[in-house]
């Protein structure tokens, strides 16, 4: 079976259910009144009334619902039955609005007419009417009784439905704060291996540190000696040319000497005599 055709036929079975419904309502309220309790079954037309009002706005829900329906069916046939099934919920719904207006009428009516003749009873002398006055004011006083009740269970509803509210306030912070606390953890958990290769990095960054000083102070040692040496060999250099322009001012070598020892090397020395300036060379 179509889904749309399934849809209709739950449709007409909820629309038989409102309408018995409606017109149990309809008969109460009728009826009301012709008991001779005209205070009791007025207090009850206002619970009644809005019931029928409830059935006769699920019952224009329903046929807004079948009307929408209708044009979705599969077939011509049942678009066709769709549609008188429609017309016939219309004349029924105007049917039962008409009837219970005019049940509402007839229930004031009769309402008035327990009333007056309540009234009448209590205006008139006997036992009967002191019995009825009795009861009058027992049941008035049940009522402000049961009103009081009423009250004090209304009150305490308010109250525990405030408290409900609180609580499902406190649980969902309760919520919200454990998922704070997780995020919080996870985030503590991020930092702390952060932190552990922070440590590694630097207990790295340390080592590598004494040994770039190592290797500095030992760079510096080695560019000092470096430079000690070079010092001390020109330092040497200078003594030697100053000995040597000294010898020739004195006239105990002279330049050709001097320049042909450069070109040709110095003469083989004597073993036995050595030069003068030799030996103070």
């Amino acid at each position: 079976m179509d889904e749309v055709t399934q849809a209709a036929e739950n449709l007409n079975k909820e629309w038989s259910q409102v309408v018995a419904q409606l017109e149990v309502c309809v008969a109460a309220i009728e009826s009301c009144g012709k008991m001779g309790k005209g205070a009791e079954e007025e207090s009850s037309l206002p619970r009644l009334n809005g019931s029928a009002q409830d059935s006769l706005q699920l019952l224009n829900a329903l046929q807004c619902r079948l009307d929408l329906l209708v044009e979705q069916l599969p077939t011509f046939e049942e678009v066709k039955s769709g549609k008188a099934t429609l017309g016939s919920w219309k004349e029924k719904y105007q049917k039962l609005h008409v009837s219970l207006r005019n049940a509402k009428l007839q229930a004031k009516a009769n309402i008035r007419k327990a009333s007056q003749a309540e009234r009448e009873l209590l205006l008139g002398g006997g036992e009967e009417s002191s019995l009825r006055r009795q009861i009058l004011q027992t049941k008035t006083g049940m009522t402000s009784a049961a009103g009081s009740i009423t009250e004090s269970l209304r009150r305490s509803r308010h109250l525990m439905v405030q408290e409900v509210e609180r609580s499902a306030n406190t649980l969902s912070t309760f919520d919200e704060s454990t998922s704070l606390l997780r995020k919080a953890e996870g985030e503590y958990q991020g930092h702390s291996s952060l932190l552990m290769r922070t440590c590694r990095l630097l207990s790295t960054m340390q080592r590598q540190d004494v040994l770039d000083r190592i290797v500095l102070t030992i760079g510096f040692l080695i560019f000092s000696l470096a430079v000690l040496y070079v010092v001390s060999r020109r330092v040497g250099l200078l003594a030697l040319q100053r000995r040597l322009a000294d010898a020739i001012r004195s006239g105990s070598v002279s330049a050709e000497d001097v320049a042909s020892e450069v070109q040709h090397g110095p003469a083989p020395a004597n073993p036995l005599t050595a030069p003068p300036v030799y030996g103070e060379l």
